[in-house]
């Protein structure tokens, strides 16, 4: 007993398949590629920072302190302002002055943000001459 497993067709028949070793095959390459290349394309500039070395500034006689505390709130001199009142109690304290420089202290855990719309509430006061307080360390410079 014999069987013919071929039905007289020449024609090959189509599959249905898809070969997936070439596409396995392009996408290693790729990600060899992307793996050598990405820590080329991350611009790393190495800056070495300049150490602070200002000489302390002489205080003035009266200066004018506003504190931005840990819990948020706002301090002018001794006195607790709310940030709605700060453009009136500026004016009040410095007597219309609005050149007069406003030394602002803040908390070393308030954010930055926070820090940035004091700031901001200043300059829409009118008081653009500010000045950042920090400790002075006796370290060499």
């Amino acid at each position: 007993m014999s069987v013919r497993l071929d039905h007289g067709d020449d024609d090959l028949a189509e599959m249905h398949e898809i070969n997936v070793t070439p596409f396995i095959d392009v996408i290693l390459v790729l990600l060899i590629i992307f793996m050598i290349a990405a820590p080329l394309a991350t611009v790393d500039i190495s800056v070495d920072l300049p150490i602070a070395n200002a000489q302390p500034q002489k205080r003035p006689d009266q200066p004018l302190f506003l504190t931005l505390k840990s819990d948020l709130s706002l301090v002018l001199g001794d006195l607790p302002v709310s940030p709605e009142h700060l453009g009136a109690a500026l004016s009040e304290a410095s007597e219309g002055d609005k050149q007069r420089r406003v030394y602002l202290r803040a908390d070393k855990t308030v954010a930055y943000g926070e820090l940035m719309q004091v700031m901001n509430e200043l300059r829409s006061a009118g008081y653009l001459k500010l000045a950042l307080v920090g400790l002075e360390t006796d370290a060499p410079p």
